[in-house]
């Protein structure tokens, strides 16, 4: 690949560029699949260059690529019905939310024993769906910490989950051509959400325009004494995901970025990666979080206020009530299919 000109990117060593003028074409590696994407004229010459050297199949627009469905009028449809089928729940109930929002009665350990084994293809089905479906990563976070002695309480969770599947099974992230490049992110914390040992949840997103491109939802190591320090160490991973990704996009586009805009909705947390004598109050935390400091600093990362009803990342750290999960689901650009854009498939 870099003898014909491409560069490998120290971001993702799958990911291979090359920029012919002001046009990108990007390429996607992984064992014996691969995507091009670009202008058309740039993948046209190099499906004739990449031909002669290697015994190529082009199959055309991409549909899926390592089980993911990419086809551009339409989400994971297919994976989500055959989980349906595979769980025999493709008749049930369907729920308006993932998860219900007295989840911490999860906890509790007074109801049997389920079968493990039944458990873990369930939520490992749900896990590769993450990948494509961010409104469900919360739920599917907090069922995998059940998988070492599920209980039918977790099979019962795990299943709502299906649920709600079942009722949007035709919904996807929907990007859109115009929406921009601008790296912006969300960040928060549910400070001592885990009823058993305290710990904090961390949820954050980044979005380029109006949908998103990253997102986790993460338990953290240790407790936090305070809400504002539980915020800090959240507003640190994201940092982190936002230093990953602005490195790609400077690979990709070879153009300097503006500091990205991570938004939180913690005034202390704001103050705290701004006001370096803050040190009889935060000398507690371990050094790694004070990482977005010292980018804060830097002008790399620049973090914002966002009052706690916009704040899309609490989709990735609660179970919410319906109205609001269906808000931030939509800011998140997860939407039902009718409303994608009409594109060719």
């Amino acid at each position: 690949m870099q003898g014909m000109g491409f560069t490998k990117s120290e971001a993702d060593l799958n990911l291979y560029y090359v920029v012919i003028g002001e046009e990108p074409l990007i390429l996607v590696l992984y064992v014996d699949d691969l995507v091009i994407t670009g202008a058309e004229r740039l993948i046209e010459h190099y499906k004739r260059d990449l031909g002669a050297e290697f015994q190529l199949k082009d199959i055309g627009l991409m549909h899926y690529f390592l089980g993911l469905e990419v086809c551009q009028e339409e989400g994971q449809g297919k994976y989500i019905a055959d989980i349906l089928g595979k769980f025999h729940m493709e008749d049930s109930k369907p729920m308006s939310t993932p998860m219900i929002t007295h989840w911490k009665k999860l906890h509790a350990s007074d109801s049997g024993l389920v079968d493990s084994t039944l458990y873990s293809q369930l939520i490992g089905s749900l896990m590769y769906l993450v990948n494509t479906r961010p409104d469900i990563c919360f739920a599917v976070n907090t069922m995998i910490q059940f998988m070492c002695e599920p209980r039918k309480v977790h099979w019962v969770a795990a299943k709502h989950i299906l649920r709600y599947l079942q009722g949007t099974v035709d919904y996807g992230l929907d990007y859109r051509q115009g929406d921009g490049v601008r790296l912006a992110g969300y960040t928060i914390s549910d400070w001592a959400g885990c009823a058993s040992d305290k710990k904090s949840t961390s949820g954050c997103c980044f979005g380029l325009g109006s949908t998103v491109v990253s997102w986790f939802s993460q338990k953290q190591q240790s407790v936090a004494l305070s809400l504002a320090k539980a915020e800090y160490m959240a507003t640190s991973l994201a940092s982190c995901e936002a230093i990953w990704l602005r490195k790609m996009l400077f690979d990709l586009f070879g153009q300097p970025l503006r500091p990205s805009v991570i938004y939180c909705d913690n005034q202390s947390c704001i103050k705290l990666t701004k006001n370096p004598v803050f040190h009889d109050r935060s000398k507690h935390i371990g050094i790694k979080y004070h990482f977005i400091k010292d980018y804060v600093q830097k002008g790399v990362v620049k973090l914002e206020y966002i009052p706690t009803d916009e704040q899309v990342a609490d989709i990735l750290t609660k179970a919410l009530p319906r109205g609001k999960h269906v808000y931030f689901r939509e800011k998140m650009g997860v939407v039902r299919k009718t409303f994608f854009g009409k594109r060719e498939c």
